[in-house]
C-alpha cells in the first residue's frame, strides 16, 4: 500500500510539473481540438513613424500653384511634394544632397526627399522658371 501512495504522489508531482510548464499557446489544434492561441507581439520598442512635410503643388495652363510657399522641416525629416501637371517640367530641389525630380502631365505624382544638413531649402520647377516653396530645415 505504501509503494502505491509513493507511486501516486510521485505521479501527481510529475503531472503537475508537467502541466505547470506546458504552453497551451504551443499546442497544435489537432491535439486540443481548437484552433492555437497566439499572443500579440510587443510594441514597447517601436517608434512612432516621422511626421511629413507634405507640399501640394498645382500646374495647370502655365501658372503654378503655391508660388514662394514658406515651410519649416527637421533634418532627417520626410518631405514629400505630391504634383498634378498638365506639362513636363522638372522639379528641382537645392539641398544638401541636391534632387531633381521628373514632373509629367498626370495627376498626384508623389516626390519624397530628407535634407541632411540645415538651412534654407529652394523647391522650385525649372521650365516654368518659379520657386514652390522654400523650406527652412533646422
Amino acid at each position: 500500500m505504501r509503494k502505491q501512495i509513493t507511486t501516486l504522489v510521485v505521479l501527481s508531482a510529475a503531472t503537475l510539473a508537467g502541466a505547470g510548464c506546458s504552453d497551451p499557446v504551443e499546442q497544435p489544434a489537432a491535439q486540443t481540438g481548437a484552433p492555437a492561441i497566439t499572443a500579440a507581439p510587443s510594441l514597447s520598442d517601436q517608434q512612432a513613424p516621422p511626421q511629413r512635410v507634405v507640399i501640394d503643388v498645382t500646374i495647370a495652363d502655365g501658372k503654378v500653384a503655391p508660388v514662394n510657399q514658406q515651410m519649416q522641416a527637421a533634418v532627417r525629416q520626410p518631405i514629400i511634394i505630391r504634383v498634378t501637371s498638365d506639362t513636363d517640367d522638372e522639379l528641382h530641389v537645392h539641398a544638401s544632397p541636391e534632387h531633381t525630380f521628373t514632373v509629367k502631365p498626370g495627376p498626384l505624382q508623389s516626390f519624397q526627399f530628407e535634407v541632411e544638413v540645415p538651412g534654407k531649402v529652394d523647391v522650385e520647377l525649372h521650365r516654368l522658371h518659379r520657386v514652390v516653396a522654400t523650406i527652412t530645415v533646422q
